[in-house]
């Protein structure tokens, strides 16, 4: 008999969904992470209205208190899309704003936004262990061994079910389920916080700048109720990689010479560092379950490949597997066959968004497509409440891909 049933490595957003809807169904775990809370990890820090859809299963409460916390949880109303040529389209979130109980995003530092769902973990069903390492995990035939330390030690213990939630590298995916890193589904991106950029939109609209040198990736300004604002940088590792681009000197570049954007920095001062990290794109299904193991998250590679927003992704990725979770130990069935329905009920609820997201991004390497959705979008006001829809509708989102979009919009 092993010693625990349930493992979740990682207590990031993924891990932390696994465990509050473990709890909500009384089932004890334990959650493992290699940090102390707070901790920073770079991201967007953007909080889409997935995220809102998820958290509010779990607890309504969660969205009342970024309502009641406006330093921490900026309200985000939509986004300001820059074509190539420089022309600005904003696209609401939704056609009818003043309907709405709160805001339909958010914008959140993740050290905030992580550390908040830390502390919403359920110490009944919850055992939590930070500051503790899982350094191997080995599979058994009737469990899986995990190795562990901290600063008390090295210590081992058996699980019947282990919930890879710990991020890209995640030792989990590398033991059990190991694949190989492919650039072209990979983005490298540089992150900074600067205070006193200029320019911002009044309802705090995210802004994606798709500027031509970049494409299919983007520059990114995420403004916060404080002052300050997310500002970034990501491309296709491939892209980065063939064109030998240092994506540090690209972002200083964009911020100091870029013919607008650079004069909306004028006064700003960065605060800290410019950090560079790596987004598993969701651009391929991938091995996701097998026999003890649930990979979510980043672990999964789930980064929508044309946002790049993740976050939803993972805590709808943590819900399934604490679900599927639920029901392994219910039936006691550990097997792959029976893990597998976590993958596909994944796959079956997120793979046409990412799919379109992925043929997105390839029309996104053509610069005179942008050009022409922006300038048609800006004139054509029924056209604007379409592109408005794709954020929620995928059968209108789809049109995106078709050639027959393209030749109504040449001709009107």
């Amino acid at each position: 008999m092993n010693d625990e049933e349930i493992l979740i490595v990682g207590a990031g957003p993924a891990g932390s969904a696994a465990s509050l809807f473990l709890s909500k169904s009384k089932i004890p775990h334990v959650i493992v992470d290699k940090a102390i809370f707070p901790r920073d990890k770079i991201c967007g820090d953007a909080l889409s209205g997935k995220v809102v859809h998820i958290l509010n299963k779990i607890d309504t409460s969660f969205v009342e208190d970024f309502n009641l916390n406006s330093s921490e949880y900026t309200g985000s109303f939509g986004i300001s899309f820059y074509a190539p040529d420089g022309k600005q389209l904003d696209i609401p979130f939704s056609t009818n704003p003043s309907m709405l109980k709160n805001a339909p995003g958010f914008i959140s530092r993740r050290i905030n936004f992580d550390n908040y769902l830390f502390n919403r973990l359920d110490k009944n069903y919850a055992r939590i262990e930070t500051s503790t390492e899982l350094t191997d995990i080995v599979k058994e035939n009737d469990g899986v061994m995990a190795f562990f330390k901290n600063k008390k030690g090295n210590y081992q213990k058996k699980f019947n079910i282990v919930i890879g939630a710990e991020g890209d590298r995640s030792v989990v995916g590398r033991k059990l389920c190991p694949q190989k890193k492919n650039l072209s589904t990979y983005c490298a991106s540089v992150r900074a916080y600067y205070h006193g950029v200029t320019g911002m939109h009044e309802n705090k609209f995210i802004e994606l700048h798709f500027i031509k040198d970049l494409l299919p990736g983007y520059f990114w300004i995420f403004p916060m109720n404080d002052g300050s604002a997310n500002v970034g940088i990501g491309m296709l590792s491939e892209v980065v990689a063939r064109k030998k681009i240092n994506l540090r000197k690209t972002f200083d570049d964009i911020i100091n010479s870029h013919p607008v954007i650079s004069k909306r920095f004028v006064h700003a001062t960065r605060e800290g560092t410019a950090e560079g990290w790596g987004l598993p794109l969701g651009s391929a299904r991938r091995t996701i379950a097998g026999e003890n193991f649930l990979l979510t998250g980043d672990a999964a590679s789930l980064i929508d490949p044309f946002t790049g927003e993740g976050i939803g992704n993972a805590l709808h990725s943590g819900m399934l597997a604490a679900e599927t979770a639920i029901m392994a130990v219910k039936e006691k069935r550990y097997d792959k066959q029976f893990l597998m329905e976590y993958e596909n009920r994944l796959y079956h609820s997120l793979g046409n968004e990412l799919r379109l997201s992925h043929g997105i991004q390839k029309l996104a390497n053509h610069s005179w497509l942008f050009n022409l959705v922006v300038k048609k979008a800006s004139k054509n006001t029924m056209l604007r409440e379409t592109i408005t829809c794709m954020f929620d509708d995928l059968d209108m989102r789809s049109r995106l891909k078709k050639p027959s979009f393209y030749f109504k919009l040449l001709f009107n």
